[in-house]
């Protein structure tokens, strides 16, 4: 059974009888799933609200998280992220929490289309962006109740192997081919000393968390159950799996200098995250995110 397979299904149907049992003022209106991913499924609600609902219970601990961080990190933020408004409570009908917030137009950004080229100014965007995440302020107020790195994106002991692995997956597949680029990467990174800053993260950025517009602009992000603390290259993986040549520098003008050892590690976690997502796409036939993923492993080693 493949790992994103869900332990606990949650279609239209249950998720409105949950909804409408805990917020009576839901009663009566639209329902229908938006998306789904390894361990989440949103339903839009009356065409206002995305509820989110986890699959699997690896994702519980990330969705209390969700609840308690997120209003205290929206304000400080230049793009939308979900704010929960609705605070589903657990009962025998369903064991784990979930919540609905104001839905956030756009389409991912794995699925918009955007070529290359086109993305300057969403690198600037996602610039200033994790700028304003990753400042030493908001660390400090809000990084305290935050785990350290609990993924061990930035570990790269543990997150070089764990890359190697996915890559060795998706050439067995059939999916992509090795390439002397990404090898020599890898290799350059095994000497990386362990990071030392923990600043405030979204924790998995990638091109499903980017909300997009039809002129590529960036509308939100969204999917944060792996909030948390650590290393900025967790994140900053976005500008080195997503981003490339003139978009790429865009975001850097944006963000602030990079250092060459928090670029290498980001540049593995955008392999890493490349690798995964190709395999979930080929599985669940999502072509234009197995076409991104694909090239996100070109663009991590450029």
């Amino acid at each position: 059974m493949p790992e994103w397979d869900p332990e606990i299904e949650v279609a239209a149907d249950r998720a409105r009888a949950l909804i409408e049992a805990q917020f009576p003022e839901l009663r009566g209106v639209g329902v229908r799933e938006v998306a789904a991913g390894w361990d989440n499924v949103v339903h839009l609600v009356d065409e206002r609200w995305a509820f989110r609902f986890p699959r699997r219970e690896i994702a519980v601990a990330g969705v209390h998280r969700e609840i308690a961080v997120l209003p205290r990190l929206a304000e400080h933020l230049p793009l939308p992220i979900p704010e929960p408004r609705f605070v589903g409570a657990p009962t025998d009908e369903y064991p784990w929490p979930w919540f609905g917030a104001a839905f956030l137009p756009g389409v991912e950004l794995a699925e918009s289309g955007l070529p290359d080229e086109g993305r300057v100014e969403l690198g600037v965007s996602l610039g200033g962006f994790l700028r304003a995440l990753h400042a030493p302020g908001l660390a400090s107020r809000v990084g305290p109740s935050l785990p350290v790195d609990p993924m061990r994106r930035a570990d790269m002991g543990f997150r070089i192997p764990y890359a190697r692995r996915r890559l060795d997956q998706v050439i067995e597949a059939g999916l992509w081919r090795s390439t002397d680029a990404v090898e020599r990467l890898l290799t350059d990174a095994t000497r990386l000393p362990p990071p030392s800053r923990t600043l405030v993260l979204h924790g998995d950025l990638h091109a499903r968390h980017v909300l997009v517009d039809g002129a590529g602009r960036a509308t939100g992000v969204i999917d944060w159950g792996d909030v948390s603390a650590g290393d900025p290259s967790a994140d900053l993986s976005i500008a080195y799996g997503s981003l490339v040549g003139d978009a790429r520098a865009a975001f850097i003008d944006s963000y602030g200098p990079v250092d060459r050892l928090t670029e290498l590690r980001a540049r593995v976690i955008a392999v890493f995250l490349g690798a995964a997502l190709l395999l979930y796409a080929a599985d669940r036939g999502m072509s234009a995110l197995r076409d991104d993923s694909e090239r996100s492993l070109e663009r991590a080693a450029t």
